[in-house]
């Protein structure tokens, strides 16, 4: 039997779930942990953009969840073992893993086959209204005027980003048919951060991180794989095997795969989906960053007024 998943989901996480307006207080180590996943988001977005011609994208999203169940197997194995706690739950699991690992991921990336890094982010910035709608339709989670604030400060921040603090540039942005992935990768990944903030397993059951996402990645890699089966039937492109190719996956499979779910599984159970929602509107801001770090591209004063608008909204949002 293997120990419940993140064992730190206080009572007001059970209020959240049932609809009470009350959340728990965001710390400094919950928010660190909910801001360190946009970030390695950012620079999965960008490396996906940038392979996106060297492996077919429901490919690289299911090589990419097997390395990291490679990874990590050494570190939860008992979870798979016949008499752990993931068997009497898994259609709880395989749901996690249809939404979190097999949709999300695959859509991302077959977003940026068409579409940009920006208008990825841009699209992604949704994602505090779809937390918002998703737990009020099917969670009976009510909305509050906080909440609501919270979202426009945050989608205003991004705007900013995106935009380079000139109008003319955002009114020139357009979306392309791969944004309307992006779109059902925002919904599936909403529907994803309530149902971890829903913890169906007894008490009795307790797990650590390594094992809750395993348990996820188990039906995860079916789910992902048979998606790259469809892909391959429908005449996918060759994979370019190489170094860059490599490396590229290396780093998605450590960082954004494992190291990013752990800390945002920990953060959603601490902190709520809805406030959670609102620190993915950090993914352009870091992108903007990582493009001043690896492009040479000096961060600039809209840069600094847009991260004060993302962290009002996050502030704001987690408000009681």
């Amino acid at each position: 039997m293997f120990r419940a998943p993140l064992r730190h989901t206080g009572q007001a996480l059970a209020r959240i779930v049932a609809g009470s307006m009350t959340t728990q207080r965001l710390t400094p180590a919950t928010a660190l942990l909910l801001a360190s996943a946009p970030l390695l988001w950012a620079g999965n977005a960008v490396v996906g953009r940038l392979v996106h011609q060297m492996i077919p994208p429901a490919t690289l999203n299911f090589v990419r969840w097997l390395l990291a169940f490679a990874l990590l197997l050494p570190l939860a194995w008992p979870v798979l073992r016949p008499g752990s706690g993931l068997w009497p739950h898994w259609r709880r699991y395989a749901l996690l893993g249809l939404l979190g690992i097999g949709s999300y991921n695959a859509l991302q990336y077959l977003a940026l086959q068409t579409s940009s890094p920006l208008n990825v982010t841009l699209v992604g910035a949704g994602m505090p209204v779809w937390m918002l709608l998703v737990g009020a339709l099917f969670f009976g989670a009510p909305v509050a005027r906080q909440q609501v604030a919270g979202a426009l400060l945050s989608i205003a921040g991004v705007l900013l980003v995106l935009s380079h603090g000139s109008l003319e540039q955002l009114l020139a942005l357009r979306l392309v048919p791969g944004d309307l992935y992006m779109v059902l990768a925002t919904i599936s990944w909403a529907f994803y951060s309530w149902l971890l903030a829903r913890t169906s397993e007894p008490r009795h059951v307790r797990c650590d991180w390594a094992a809750f996402l395993l348990a996820q990645m188990v039906f995860g890699l079916g789910w992902s794989g048979a998606f790259a089966g469809v892909e391959w039937s429908l005449g996918a492109h060759a994979i370019a095997w190489g170094w860059p190719l490599a490396a590229a996956l290396a780093f998605i499979a450590v960082g954004p795969a494992i190291w990013a779910y752990r800390n945002w599984g920990l953060g959603v159970q601490r902190a709520g989906p809805v406030v959670a929602g609102f620190f993915i509107n950090l993914t352009p801001l870091f992108a903007a960053l990582l493009s001043a770090v690896f492009l040479g591209e000096a961060p600039q004063p809209f840069h600094a007024l847009a991260f004060v608008l993302i962290v009002a909204g996050i502030v704001a949002s987690s408000r009681r």
